[in-house]
């Protein structure tokens, strides 16, 4: 998200939800149900599968799923140094900042020709 955001000089917000807590999230609510209906009692054997019950997902108010499979896998038990951290331009929410905050350029100005 760093290099995005440097790159297309643009804060990027982030904020999660924390473990446990995702009762709070409308979207999940919104959703979820029409989910576990529109797939309930398939056994869930391919990622195709996975995927078009996923995108065969529509409510009566029009939200609609869209997924994609990402083949490969996330690395594991990356760490990043305190060093890398501090060159970050983090700029943390004062509500739960362990959970929102901001990326933001480090430097905008090399973009700018004019």
């Amino acid at each position: 998200m760093d290099l995005a955001s440097n790159i297309h000089a643009e804060v990027i917000t982030v904020c999660h939800y924390p473990r446990g807590a995702s009762k709070w999230n409308p979207v999940e609510h919104r959703l979820f149900s029409h989910i576990s209906r529109n797939g309930a009692g398939i056994p869930l054997r391919t990622p195709a599968l996975v995927l078009a019950l996923l995108r065969g997902t529509r409510t009566a108010a029009g939200l609609e799923v869209t997924a994609e499979w990402l083949d490969g896998r996330c690395r594991r038990g990356v760490v990043v140094s305190d060093a890398e951290m501090a060159e970050l331009n983090i700029e943390y929410h004062s509500t739960c900042p362990q959970w929102n905050y901001a990326i933001k350029p480090r430097n905008a100005q090399w973009w700018n020709w004019n």
